[in-house]
Parts: structure tokens; C-alpha cells; sequence
């Protein structure tokens, strides 16, 4: 399958988005205990269905670490079998000599090395020449089509809203957004989910002993209606679960980094078990327009890939067995043009790869159908993508997260076969 390119302007603006105020979180929580009442409200023509309401989750922890700014999927997973590349790029392209894991149509970049031993044990992948059916170069529109992931469709809300959903989501906890920044789209809905910068600063709004809102809640909400008590109750609940997690020692040593420390979260909900299906981060500053640099230390796109190298493997590290019951997946909103521009950096494309990590994985490979880079071949003078996202995702929810038909999470979308992941 072959995904269509756009020729829509590029445009360099990507939107902050930040963590839920007190009202946000009211409003995420309105429709936990509503049970059946969320059919209906995700739009005309999808019902969200608690497939599994009333059975425990057992499936992976997924967790959607987000790579805001168009990711370069060509620096990160070298096609080093691929002449036409380095014709492309005749300044940056990462040389083949340089990359590791190497298997002479693919290889890393080495800002990876931190996670080269998870390659080789087969729990780090990645999947290349992905893109969304209708894509576009602008961030705003590309990132609301990645979140809403229903092309085609009335479907308004996030995908992982509806993946929480037909899971049977109750807790509170079951889908977090964790850190300063919080994916946009991808919990909005009626499923329960919150947002929080930290876990250690997490409080409501406000709340402390001169003014005691949580309590008040608690009080105000006492023998209402479900539908109004219910999001208080939420709050409350939420409150109560993050205080009881106690102080945290990681099981390994993670960067002093906003990524780092959003991670470190993240493996601490995962190992306290307070019913987390889902969670999110994002982690920025991949839109090079110019100085992109070499593949070497103290070059921009070097130092961002190790960044992120060194705080997976610590999330990797810290989740000890726990590892083996979840699985990240990046996504970006669009990938790079194919050809450097005259500032030694990349402009907005299309197709991209995404990395996979987890104890499920089926890694020490890349996933999916290569186009290849000649320029007959290309997409408007992009990577033509070959595999939808969703599909790759879908794979993952069917496999490791326990979704039956994912015609509610994702309308008109078949899983991808490629073996990404073992069957729990």
C-alpha cells in the first residue's frame, strides 16, 4: 500500500501544549463510572465499547512517546544499502562506516549506542517508510491527524481515548500524559485520564491546609448524581493513588533531562501497578530546518538521538521485569524531504520510521516495505510511505494489549502483519 504525498506549504510553527489545570482534569474525568453512556459520544459512526468491562486488563502498558517537529526517520535508521541517499545528502548523510547494527541495508545512527545491546537481544526495533493516509506538511494539521487517527471519518476524539475505552478503562490512572508538555489530542474524550507534570508535584490546583479543595470537593459532590459526582470522585481518587506511591528510588540512572525525568515517572506508575494502560511524552526540537550535522558528538542531531537513546535505556533498565509488559512506540507528525537543503538541514516530508521498545518486541531489525530513495520513486519529493501508523500500532494492541477487531480505536484500518511484537 502506498500512501499518499502532499504538496501542501511547510510551516515551522509547532504548538505548546501543557499539563491539565484543575477544570482539565474535571472535564477528563466526566465520564468515568459512565460506563455504556460513552456510545455515542465519539462521533457519528463509532461507537466506543467496553469490550472488556468487568475483566482485569492484562495487557501491555503502552506508552506513546511523541517526537514533536518532524522526526528525520533517514538519520536515525540509515539506509545504508540505498545509493541514491547519500546522492541526496551529499553533507549529512550519516556514512555507512559510521552506523552500528549494521546489516548492509539498514543501520542506526551511533548517537544510538546506549541501546545497541537492546537491538541485539531483539527488544529495540523500528519500522520504516511509515506515514498517515492523508498527509501534510503543516504541524498543526499533521499532529491533529495523528491524534485523531480516523481519516475519512466524523471521529473527533484521540485514538487512545478509544483504545482506553473498548479496554475498559476505569482507574483514573489508566491513561496518563506525563510531563510539561502533554500530546494534545490523543486522550480527548470520555475515557479517564490526567495529565501531570511530575508525579512528586501532582496536586490539585490551589489545594492545601488554608484552603482545602480536595476535601470540599469530596463534601460538594457527597450524595450527587453520578454523573456529577463521579469526575469528583475522580479527582480524589487520583489524588489519593499518586500520595500513596511513596518516595521512588529508579532502578537505574536516568538523564537530568526533561525526557528523563518524564520517563522516570512513567516506569514508577508502571512497577507501582495502579492500573496504567496507557501514557504519553513528548520530547521536542526535531524540526531541522538547518544545522543538522554529522553523525558525530557536539552535532544537533547526534546529540538529540543519544539524548533520547540514554533516557530509553534507562526507562528500559529501571522497568527490570516489568519490561516485558510494555511497549513504547514513537510517533512523529511527519518525516523529512528526502534531499538536504542549502542550510545543511531537512524541510517537511512524509514518510518517517518509528521505534519500537519493550520485552514483546520482535527487534535487532527493520520492519516494513522499502521504497527506495531514487528519485522515480519518491513521493513529491519525499520518502513514499508504504505502511499506515495505525497499522503498526494496531498490530501492537492486538498482540500485546489484548484488542479484539480494533474497528473502534481505528475505523477502516488493518493491523499490520510484519511480526513486530510476540503474542502475549
Amino acid at each position: 500500500m502506498t500512501l499518499p504525498s502532499s504538496t501542501l506549504p511547510s510551516s515551522c510553527c509547532t504548538p505548546d501544549t501543557t499539563g491539565l489545570s484543575r477544570r482539565g482534569l474535571l472535564g477528563r474525568a466526566a465520564a468515568i463510572g459512565a460506563g455504556a453512556a460513552l456510545t455515542g459520544l465519539v462521533g457519528e459512526g463509532l461507537a466506543t465499547r467496553l469490550a472488556f468491562a468487568g475483566t482485569p486488563y492484562t495487557g501491555d502498558t503502552i506508552v506513546v512517546l511523541s517526537l514533536r517537529g518532524g522526526f528525520d526517520g533517514l538519520s536515525a535508521v540509515v539506509p545504508i544499502g540505498d545509493p541514491d541517499y547519500y546522492t541526496a545528502r551529499p553533507t549529512i548523510a550519516v556514512p555507512k562506516a559510521s552506523v552500528i547494527a549494521g546489516d548492509g541495508t539498514f543501520g542506526l545512527n551511533p548517537a544510538f549506542a546506549p541501546l545497541l545491546a537492546r537491538w541485539t537481544a531483539g527488544t529495540f526495533g523500528a519500522v520504516h517508510a511509515v506515514g498517515q493516509p492523508n498527509p501534510s506538511r503543516s504541524h498543526f494539521q499533521a499532529m491533529e491527524d495523528l491524534e485523531r487517527a480516523a481519516a475519512g471519518t466524523s471521529v473527533r476524539t484521540g485514538w487512545l481515548d478509544r483504545m482506553l475505552g473498548v479496554a475498559g478503562a476505569t482507574a483514573p490512572t489508566a491513561g496518563v500524559a506525563m510531563g510539561a508538555t502533554s500530546p494534545a489530542r490523543l486522550f480527548a474524550g470520555p475515557a479517564p485520564d490526567v495529565s501531570m507534570a511530575a508525579v512528586d508535584t501532582f496536586k490539585l490546583a490551589g489545594n492545601d491546609a488554608k484552603t482545602p479543595m480536595a476535601a470540599t470537593l469530596a463534601k460538594l459532590f457527597d450524595g450527587a448524581p453520578a454523573v456529577l459526582a463521579d469526575p469528583a470522585r475522580a479527582v480524589n481518587g487520583t489524588l489519593g493513588t499518586v500520595a500513596a506511591l511513596g518516595a521512588y528510588t529508579p532502578a537505574a540512572t536516568y538523564p537530568n533531562t526533561a525526557l528523563g525525568k518524564a520517563l522516570r515517572d512513567v516506569a514508577r506508575l508502571v512497577k507501582a501497578n495502579v492500573g496504567l494502560m496507557a501514557a504519553t511524552v513528548d520530547f521536542g526540537d526535531w524540526d531541522m530546518h538547518e544545522g543538522l550535522g554529522t553523525a558525530v558528538k557536539g552535532q544537533r542531531m547526534h546529540d538529540h538521538l543519544n539524548e533520547l537513546a540514554l533516557a530509553l535505556e534507562a526507562f528500559a533498565t529501571d522497568l527490570g521485569a516489568a519490561f516485558n509488559r510494555v511497549t513504547l512506540v514513537t510517533l512523529s507528525e511527519f518525516g523529512r524531504r528526502v534531499a538536504e537543503n542549502g542550510s545543511r538541514g531537512v524541510d517537511h516530508g512524509n514518510g518517517n520510521a518509528m521505534l519500537l521498545l519493550g520485552g514483546g518486541v520482535r527487534g535487532g531489525r527493520v520492519h516494513g516495505t522499502w521504497p527506495g530513495l531514487a528519485p522515480a520513486k519518491l513521493a513529491a519529493g519525499d520518502l513514499a510511505a508504504t505502511t499506515d501508523y495505525r497499522s503498526v500500532i494496531g498490530e501492537i494492541l492486538q498482540r500485546r494489549c489484548g484488542l479484539g477487531a480494533l474497528g473502534d480505536v481505528f475505523p477502516n484500518v488493518t493491523p499490520s502483519s510484519y511480526g513486530l511484537v510476540a503474542a502475549r
